[in-house]
């Protein structure tokens, strides 16, 4: 376990999406979290108090959380050097960082010395096997989005917490730094040699017979060229009795790729669960959900509407309006209008 409280690090960054590990500790563990460390030329904010190093420290930090994300998962010098003064200060440091803590000299011999920890979140268990495909008994239900950083993992966290609010168990799985950092563990499937990518997941959500749910976070798209290989394993190893459509209606492109397009919510369903159809026959689509912090109240609804009546399904924001209406559909035993049509 990482030791908490965090000092949550945002360094240099101007990207509002690339302090997605901060700004969801933030948001789903802000009791551990004593403030947030920035350098002046960064002009975001997680609403926590802006502290030093040595601040944060003095406030209890036990760990510094380098809770950013970037093409490729490097640490450049600046980064490197603000871990440096992390240690310096007395505090634990923890990366989701595809550069491993490990491999840098400097920060391996400055905890040494000081007997601190680092901590790599996106190193996969070792023992991990190859998938199957077998049939497994249990509920299982998967995000999946029209692009990456869309809102799978908070669609993931509120489904399951709505499905436990009616008196039936559930778990969330965990499968990227940030969702790994929030429940205390997963597997980082980003980070999973590939041909190992449906077997973690067949790990991460192994077979239950307490009527029970799994609900398990999505990565990447299908339509995404860079990530489309996690996502297609994902599908198949989670073998998910239901789907769950992510999107950010702002989005004017690819993540990373400017000038492709994103693909339209039918056509991303399709896709997906035919994809689902090689492990899972009877897979089903049980909602969409939006990431409207763009949008005024009135017209996030209104797109929910819109969407609602376009593909047959329960269509929300899980965080400004909840997910009642998805689960409603997930517990009927009645499929959905669009997965009766795309089965045929």
């Amino acid at each position: 376990m990482i030791p908490a409280p965090y000092l949550l690090y945002l360094g240099h960054s101007t990207d509002f999406i690339g302090i997605k590990t901060s700004r969801g500790l933030a948001t789903f563990r802000r009791h551990d979290c004593v403030g947030e460390f920035r350098h002046d030329d960064c002009a975001l904010t997680l609403d926590l108090p802006r502290l030093t190093m040595t601040e944060g420290a003095a406030a209890g930090a036990k760990t510094l959380v380098l809770g950013i994300a970037n093409s490729g998962g490097s640490m450049g010098e600046d980064l490197v050097q603000d871990a440096i003064a992390g240690l310096e200060a007395g505090m634990n440091i923890a990366s989701g960082l595809h550069q491993r803590l490990r491999d840098e000299p400097r920060l391996v011999k400055l905890a040494e010395s000081k007997g601190l920890q680092l901590f790599d979140v996106r190193d996969p268990p070792a023992d991990l096997k190859v998938g199957n495909g077998y049939a497994r008994p249990g509920h299982r239900l998967l995000t999946v989005g029209t692009d990456c950083s869309v809102g799978k993992m908070y669609a993931t966290i509120a489904l399951a917490d709505a499905i436990k609010a009616r008196g039936i168990k559930a778990d969330f799985r965990a499968t990227g730094q940030t969702g790994i950092l929030i429940a205390g563990a997963g597997v980082p499937i980003d980070a999973v040699v590939a041909d190992f990518i449906s077997g973690g997941i067949e790990q991460l959500a192994p077979a239950r017979d307490d009527n029970g749910w799994d609900l398990i976070e999505g990565q990447g798209s299908l339509f995404h060229p860079s990530f489309a290989g996690v996502s297609t394993g994902l599908l198949h190893g989670a073998q998910p009795e239901a789907i769950v459509m992510c999107h950010d209606p702002s989005r004017e492109h690819m993540r990373g790729i400017p000038g492709r397009k994103l693909p339209s919510l039918k056509e991303c369903l399709e896709a997906n669960l035919q994809v689902a159809r090689l492990t899972s026959p009877n897979v089903r689509a049980v909602g969409v959900c939006l990431n409207t912090s763009g949008l005024a109240p009135g017209q996030a609804r209104d797109l929910c509407r819109i969407t609602e009546a376009a593909l047959g399904l329960p269509c929300t924001d899980p965080i400004a309006f909840g997910v009642d209406a998805i689960i409603d559909e997930l517990l009927c035993t009645a499929p959905s209008a669009l997965s009766t049509t795309a089965s045929r």
